[in-house]
């Protein structure tokens, strides 16, 4: 895939909004962009994201968007990075299949590059009655995650880009936020008390 082709694709994966708001060190808040994760998250919705270092698979993750080329712009975002650090980077929101050490999914495994490779051929003379020793499925390796969109046919995610560093998730979506519209028409339906005037 060609970096203009890539670059193109991440424009439609669920790109989070760099204005993240971040509450404290612990929580940020963001906005959801595409619809790579519908219907679990939609274009427009805000999710509270807890950072951590340790997700469970099946989780929702919002994670650094991938360098499209061979290598990542900067390093990873420090564990206390501030509002200012969080706001500059771009983030994905991708649902985490696999940690180290499981078995690569189905998923990845039918896209390429990662199609399963045929089983060598034995020639005649060689076959014997003894077993086969049959190579296990293949493991994510070590530090490494598999995420997916839980809207394939919308979704880059590493059935494209392949396996995901670990240290460049920012964290977990604990949940989404009541959107902006739902507030207003709550509001509106309410009876209206008197209070300052909106500035």
């Amino acid at each position: 895939m060609s970096a203009a082709t890539a670059a193109a694709l991440l424009g439609l994966a669920g790109l989070l909004s760099a204005a993240a708001v971040l509450l404290g060190h612990r929580l940020v808040v963001v906005t959801v962009r595409g619809v790579s994760m519908a219907p679990a998250y939609r274009d427009g919705d805000r999710v509270l994201v807890r950072r951590t270092a340790r997700p469970t698979r099946g989780q929702v993750l919002v994670v650094e968007r991938p360098a499209v080329h061979t290598r990542w712009p900067s390093g990873p975002l420090p564990a206390g990075a501030g509002a200012r650090a969080v706001g500059q980077r771009q983030w994905l929101i991708k649902r985490l299949a696999a940690l180290p050490g499981d078995p690569v999914p189905e998923p990845m495994l039918s896209a390429s590059p990662f199609a399963r490779p045929r089983p060598p051929r034995v020639p005649e003379p060689m076959l014997s009655t003894a077993p086969l020793a049959r190579p296990g499925p293949p493991r994510v390796p070590a530090g490494s995650l598999v995420l997916l969109g839980d809207n394939p046919q919308h979704s880059v995610d590493s059935r494209h880009f392949g396996f995901y560093p670990a240290d460049r998730v920012l964290g977990t979506v604990v949940r989404p936020l009541r959107p902006a519209r739902a507030r207003g028409q709550l509001r509106s339906a309410s009876p209206r008390r008197p209070g300052p005037p909106a500035g």
